[in-house]
């Protein structure tokens, strides 16, 4: 933890929410998409390899043999630097790419700005460090679109290529196959902090501008290929999904799984937002939460903000949380 930084402009206290904890509750998002899907036929040479039936971290289509992946992704500011927010939110926008064991070669960016009410100079600096890591990631950014907005939003539209025969997909886990977690939980409740008092916590920064590269080459080069990556519905949102989509149960050694310095801290001094609660109570029915308390399974539940990737299989340099065994009564467990 580190004193509070002043600023001219504090960028939190002009959204409702902070970062992927803004999205909407996935129950919710769920019902509303219900029944928008369609056959995944061929449209020409490019067949659908991946779309809305599972929810998976961005939809991916077959063209000439390469797998192009597309995806989308932006929210509200997390942190208070402008630069920070553009790097946070593009590290976050490309991960899905990453999550799909592909690479990203094009974005366009994606800018809310109420123009009457922040100057343009804190604009530049989101979109300036939203470039900044793209260039990091070897990806072109073509542009992008903008509208004048109550509350300030950003983020890219992404587009990557990977091998169609070496995907990593959300329904492919296989009872057997470790979990492996490649960034450390308690994002969501460190950002909140901040919002609420001003505190800058650089660790939790430099964990979000991450890129999920490594991570995600590392999965390909073991072998896996099933992963998802954690953001705005937590460790248990997105594990839920994806043991739901591969007709397993994941089970969760939570003495094994990773968290920021000061995530603890923050939970208990209630630090909590409102997103996590959601995640926490659409994934209550679908989960056997053993003896864990109600700190754990917030923490469990955590809105993540450009967080790792989880990987049906070991990740060298990852920790092991957890493992997937055949269908049971829950799809996820705690131990």
């Amino acid at each position: 933890m580190t004193p509070t930084r002043q600023a001219t402009v504090r960028l939190t206290q002009f959204a409702h929410g902070g970062g992927c904890a803004c999205k909407i509750p996935p129950g919710e998002l769920e019902d509303v998409v219900a029944g928008l899907s369609r056959p995944s036929a061929a449209a020409g040479d490019t067949p659908l390899l991946v779309g809305l039936a599972t929810g998976d971290d961005a939809a991916v289509v077959e063209h000439h043999g390469t797998a192009v992946v597309c995806t989308a992704d932006f929210f509200t500011p997390v942190v208070d630097d402008p630069y920070d927010w553009g790097r946070i939110a593009a590290a976050n926008a490309l991960s899905d790419v990453y999550a799909m064991g592909g690479r990203p070669v094009l974005a366009v960016n994606l800018l809310g700005w109420p123009r009457d009410r922040l100057p343009f100079d804190l604009a530049r600096e989101v979109l300036r460090g939203g470039l900044d890591v793209a260039t990091e990631a070897g990806c072109h950014v073509g542009g992008g679109h903008s509208v004048d907005d109550p509350e300030p939003k950003y983020g890219m539209a992404v587009t990557g290529i990977a091998d169609p025969r070496r995907l990593l997909r959300n329904d492919t886990g296989r009872p057997g196959l470790p979990l492996s977690l490649t960034k450390p939980l308690g994002l969501g409740v460190l950002n909140n902090r901040h919002k609420t008092t001003g505190e800058r916590f650089e660790h939790a920064v430099a964990t979000m501008v991450a890129l999920n590269r490594e991570a995600s080459e590392a999965a390909l080069d073991a072998g896996a290929d099933c992963a998802t990556d954690i953001t705005g519905f937590g460790l248990l949102g997105h594990l839920h999904k994806l043991a739901r989509a591969s007709g397993v149960t994941a089970v969760i050694d939570t003495a094994a799984v990773p968290y920021l310095d000061g995530a603890r801290e923050a939970v208990r001094d209630g630090y909590v937002s409102g997103g996590t609660r959601r995640n926490l109570e659409w994934v209550a029915p679908h989960t056997d939460f053993g003896a864990a308390d109600e700190d754990i399974r917030l923490l469990l539940a955590d809105a993540q903000t450009s967080g790792g990737l989880l990987v049906a299989g070991e990740v060298p340099g990852a920790p092991v949380v957890g493992e997937l065994v055949p269908r049971g009564t829950h799809s996820v467990v705690l131990r």
